[in-house]
């Protein structure tokens, strides 16, 4: 019996020192970000919609010092859409993106990183033409990523990030299918990061 506690006890330490060093961090980060929108339009109507600069707040959890996945989130962004440069209209999206990253290490304090995940883009209040045209409801896409984060002190670092998203919707005039327009805009990022 004696035994039997005894490697209940050293395997309940073992275990404990196992979830210790697996124990990893939060960080969260704060960011300006420029979306520069592609614009590829198959509708012949010439649409594009606008590029912005707009805030992005993200949450990040490391199941390994290397491991992470992070998501990204924003408030919803009201985008202008033109056809030949004419204004046509507005619509508002909401795009949060969980992405899964593989942070490096050892590289004299500088640690960048790489990931690739998934957004999801809610698409609401369309007002195209006054209501003659309208756009899918939401988008689904892949999402890259690569990025840095500089240090200051245990807690504080600055980052620097650039993401591909790929966000695309059906174009209806009339309630017919006139074709897609994909933005995948690209996400040029700087900010702040908090780890904890």
């Amino acid at each position: 019996m004696k035994k039997q506690l005894i490697v209940i006890a050293a395997l309940a330490a073992l275990g404990m020192g196992v979830v210790q060093a697996q124990e990893t961090p939060w960080l969260v980060r704060a960011r300006a970000v420029n979306l520069d929108m592609t614009n590829k339009d198959s509708t012949g109507l010439g649409l594009t919609v606008d590029n912005k600069t707009i805030p992005e707040v993200d949450v990040s959890y490391f199941f390994t010092p290397n491991i992470a996945a992070e998501l990204i989130l924003t408030v919803p962004q009201k985008q202008t859409v033109s056809s030949n440069g004419t204004s046509i209209g507005t619509f508002k999206h909401l795009p949060p993106t969980l992405l899964m990253q593989y942070h490096f290490t050892g590289l004299n304090g500088y640690k960048p990183y790489v990931g690739a995940g998934i957004n999801y883009t809610d698409i609401s209040k369309v007002n195209l033409l006054g209501g003659v045209a309208t756009l899918d409801k939401d988008s689904w896409g892949g999402a890259l990523q690569v990025g840095v984060d500089i240090p200051l002190d245990k807690n504080w670092s600055i980052n620097f990030d650039v993401k591909k998203v790929y966000i695309r919707t059906h174009v209806y005039a009339g309630g017919v299918n006139a074709g897609t327009l994909k933005l995948d805009p690209l996400l040029v990022g700087a900010g702040v990061g908090y780890r904890f």
